[in-house]
């Protein structure tokens, strides 16, 4: 009994283990990014357009060819009669039967080039779509990895803010036995403790966004509610801030081969062209052949396969079908495909030129990020060196509580636009990459 109880106990405390890791696991970038492309709402709704189309890509394909259909039709007749023999009076039922069986077939011979050119543009509506879907799938990468440098700015915002917490505590303490050797005054020590109060509530503040941050990125990777989530924090150090910037012109160069909206674009106008001519088929005449077979039977009529063979009739048809007036249906569709190739045109130029806009606006958010960090850095160096001394001189009596507070303001105000010019760079740098072709890595 005891070996029993000392096994279910080992087997808890496993599960338990197993339990505890798998609620903590830490998502790390890649991860987050390979789980979006798959399971992101918008992404499986673009495939599941892709595949829409597909389905009616082949049934175009399938017009190409004959069509073949069985038609049957069956008839009863209830009839009650009533007979006239001598005095009597007699009364009889009768049932009859009938049926028809027909079978018939069609070809389109000739179009205009209608199915040929429908089928060639379906099928770069198609590889369209794909392109789309792709470009979903990268919209989906970008937000994730906004939303995770997100989440690591407020967890670094939070730590200098605990930080800032201690120190003032610290501060807080060394005015406290000031206050009592008498060296400053009660509104010396209030003032600080009040700072103190405010730094307090500013961690509060940053406790809510990383949650609220961590909420956004959750949503973004379509976890349930119940799911917990957790980030790694990899360490961002000057090397991942300070990396040499790629030209516009580089990575302009890279983007316009390899940004599946690019070549979406570019499909769009070849399938509005195709569209064109599909339009212009309603000029020509249409060629269709037919062909059809038929019997049937009736119950009075002798034996059934007999009736079929007898009553059998086939028939074999060519229609033509000439368009000479139809409302001016035909050139206002074809006017209507001419436009839609001009809209086609208008939108990848549209793209194009947001594309090159966003890589220009990135590349400038890169090097001013780069330019105020390491000017931040300069300015943190000193500001740290001035509060420093101005602590040093207000426990000496030599500075006011105004002048402390002043100086840890302009330090901590130095940390923050140090940190904002971190993550800036950072992800402006791995965007300019993205654009390149280049995978994101943290």
């Amino acid at each position: 009994m005891c070996r029993v109880f000392k096994v279910l106990t080992v087997t808890a405390g496993l599960l338990s283990a197993v339990a505890a890791e798998a609620q903590t696991r830490e998502w790390t970038l890649g991860e987050c990014i390979e789980y979006a492309r798959r399971n992101n709402i918008t992404v499986r709704n673009s495939e599941v357009s892709q595949q829409i189309a597909g389905v009616e890509l082949d049934q175009t394909k399938a017009s190409r060819y004959p069509t073949l259909s069985f038609s049957t039709n069956h008839n009863g007749v209830f009839q009650n009669k009533s007979t006239q023999y001598n005095e009597f009076n007699e009364k009889s039922d009768k049932v009859s039967y009938s049926g028809s069986y027909n079978l018939s077939s069609g070809v389109t011979l000739f179009g205009g080039g209608r199915i040929r050119n429908n089928i060639k543009q379906q099928h770069i509506a198609l590889q369209a779509l794909g392109y789309d879907t792709e470009t979903a799938r990268n919209d989906i990468e970008i937000a994730v990895v906004q939303a995770y440098l997100q989440v690591l700015y407020a967890a670094e915002d939070l730590e200098v803010n605990r930080q800032t917490v201690e120190l003032s505590t610290r501060t807080v303490e060394r005015a406290r036995h000031l206050f009592e050797a008498g060296s400053i005054a009660r509104s010396d020590l209030a003032q600080l403790q009040s700072q103190l109060a405010s730094d307090k509530y500013q961690v509060t503040v940053s406790e809510n966004s990383l949650s609220q941050y961590k909420l956004q990125l959750k949503q973004l990777l379509e976890l349930g509610e119940g799911e917990s989530f957790e980030v790694a924090f990899p360490p961002l150090d000057d090397r991942s801030v300070l990396t040499p910037i790629p030209s516009v012109e580089q990575v302009w160069g890279s983007a316009q081969s390899q940004m599946p909206q690019m070549q979406s674009g570019e499909l769009n106008v070849s399938a509005a062209e195709a569209a064109e001519s599909v339009a212009k088929a309603s000029f020509y005449p249409t060629v269709s052949l037919s062909a059809g077979m038929s019997t049937g039977t009736y119950s009075d009529m002798g034996a059934f396969f007999d009736q079929l063979n007898n009553k059998l009739n086939e028939s074999v048809g060519v229609s033509v079908s000439i368009p000479i007036f139809n409302g001016k249906q035909a050139r206002s569709g074809l006017s209507r495909a001419k436009l839609q190739t001009v809209s086609a045109r208008l939108r990848l130029l549209s793209t194009r030129k947001e594309l090159y806009s966003t890589i220009e606006s990135l590349h400038n958010d890169a090097v001013a990020a780069q330019n105020r960090y390491v000017a931040a850095c300069e300015q943190l160096t000193a500001a740290e060196e001035s509060y420093r001394l101005a602590s040093e001189q207000f426990d000496a009596g030599l500075k006011n509580t105004v002048e402390l507070v002043t100086e840890q303001n302009k330090y901590l105000s130095a940390r923050s636009q140090q940190l904002q010019a971190k993550f800036q760079a950072v992800l402006s740098l791995q965007l300019l990459n993205f654009y390149r072709g280049e995978p994101i890595r943290l």
